[in-house]
């Protein structure tokens, strides 16, 4: 039988996870996350991770490995992801793969292209400019020198404006020129399932979502990682709106407000990212049944 890796997807707070383990005790296999915040153990409550019972249920991979300190990527991701599928295809013909992180997601389906890497000096300059004109700034060049890359970009990421820029300038070629159109070759199978709603009922309960973490400690979980603020693993929504308010920005109120706007406001990226995969099978998180009959017969 050929090795098959299933990947389940879909916006945030739709209840992939929930599905996720009733497929995996279906399959009989493991659960492998793509879910880039996830990964950072101290973020306990506003990444929504499984939770103790549900890791009991099914044996996960890339939850709490990391410190928020640790630098990671997708291109790694990749790498270390394929290293372990070939020990988990020994065992298994199929594994599942659930998440909603969009660029590792890209890592496993299409692969990441190799970049050149800026030197210091390049960093610096574009690190000093963003300080000095703000991002705002930085994303209106950077519309003006690679308008293909800002149009599938998430140009409200930092990190991501300053890497395109350092490349820019380091190699005077547009970043979006380095991304290839070819799918790297796997030696198994992908499958992608997408998980979808009516989106009204999706932003309702993304809101609910949040009233939950709030009740469970967000504010405090943020007040200890504040002294990170500045790292990668920091720039997510529900951290940075409250790191904001102790900053003294805006109040509680329109804290709470803003992390319910830019998680549903990433959600709405997530489905625009997702729907560009011609081959992804989307289903309605009404059609859970029929979604475990689809994946019985792969």
């Amino acid at each position: 039988m050929s090795k098959q890796l299933i990947i389940l997807t879909g916006p945030t707070g739709i209840g992939k996870t929930d599905l996720s383990l009733d497929l995996a005790q279906m399959l009989g296999t493991e659960i492998i996350s793509c879910d880039s915040r996830q990964m950072y153990h101290q973020l306990k409550i506003g990444t929504a991770p499984p939770s103790h019972e549900q890791l009991q249920r099914v044996k996960h991979h890339f939850i709490g490995n990391l410190n928020v300190t640790d630098y990671y990527s997708a291109g790694r991701f990749e790498l270390e992801v394929l290293d372990l599928l070939n020990s988990l295809f020994e065992k298994y013909t199929k594994v599942l793969m659930t998440g909603g992180s969009t660029m590792y997601v890209d890592a496993l389906v299409n692969g990441i292209d190799d970049l050149p890497s800026a030197d210091l000096a390049i960093r610096q300059q574009v690190k000093s400019e963003m300080e000095e004109k703000g991002v705002a700034a930085m994303v209106d060049r950077l519309r003006i020198i690679d308008p293909e890359y800002c149009e599938t970009a998430d140009l409200s990421n930092p990190r991501r404006v300053a890497k395109a820029m350092e490349i820019f300038l380091m190699t005077g070629r547009k970043y979006s020129s380095f991304r290839t159109a070819t799918a790297k070759q796997r030696d198994f199978e992908i499958h992608l399932i997408g998980l979808n709603m009516n989106r009204d009922e999706l932003y309702n309960r993304i809101d609910h979502r949040v009233d939950l973490m709030l009740e469970a400690g967000l504010e405090n979980e943020a007040r200890q990682m504040y002294p990170y603020r500045e790292l990668n693993a920091l720039n997510t929504v529900g951290y940075k709106e409250f790191f904001d308010y102790f900053d003294g920005q805006y109040d509680r109120d329109e804290a709470v407000r803003l992390i319910k706007r830019n998680s549903r406001r990433y959600a709405k990226r997530q489905l625009s990212w997702f729907g560009r995969y011609p081959q992804m099978v989307w289903f309605d998180k009404s059609e859970t049944d029929k979604l475990k009959n689809y994946v019985a017969q792969l």
